[in-house]
């Protein structure tokens, strides 16, 4: 198994999340990028997910609400570059939560023989939050990914 190589850094709120996945990139991305695939792996057990918007691309924003058993509520953001099988970088924002946006940036990296390597960096806005990210499953969230990828 793949295990997500975690970094946190203790002079800005940054999350850096390092995982190698058994697919190629390909894949991976567009796991990413189409809300069906992206639903199915990105959010703690048990939520449900609705895409109000969704439109990845260069300049595209997305709005999703979700519930579950600890929270309901949604998120938005705006997509600010996105490079098919090499990067997106998009913003990340709670609705009804004033001051708080999250810059988002995932790097893929073709490791050849069908691997790929997943850069996942998150600065937010105080090291609360930046823990906060940590305990909402993120890491079991890309698990969840390793059993859709074999399934693509």
């Amino acid at each position: 198994m793949n295990e997500a190589q975690v970094i946190v850094d203790d002079k800005i709120p940054l999350l850096r999340i390092i995982r190698e996945f058994d697919a190629p990139v390909a894949k991976v991305f567009r796991a990413h990028v189409e809300p069906d695939l992206f639903a199915r792996w990105n959010w703690p057990e048990g939520y449900s997910v609705r895409f109000d918007q969704f439109d990845c691309h260069t300049g595209g924003a997305y709005r999703i609400t979700m519930s579950g058993p600890e929270m309901a509520g949604s998120v938005r953001g705006s997509f600010h570059d996105v490079i098919p099988n090499e990067l997106i970088v998009q913003t990340f924002a709670p609705d009804g939560v004033a001051d708080f946006v999250v810059l988002e940036k995932h790097r893929f990296e073709d490791l050849g023989g069908g691997r790929t390597r997943l850069t996942a960096q998150s600065l937010v806005e105080s090291f609360e939050y930046r823990d906060a990210f940590l305990d909402a499953g993120l890491v079991e969230g890309y698990e969840r990914l390793d059993q859709l990828l074999e399934e693509l």
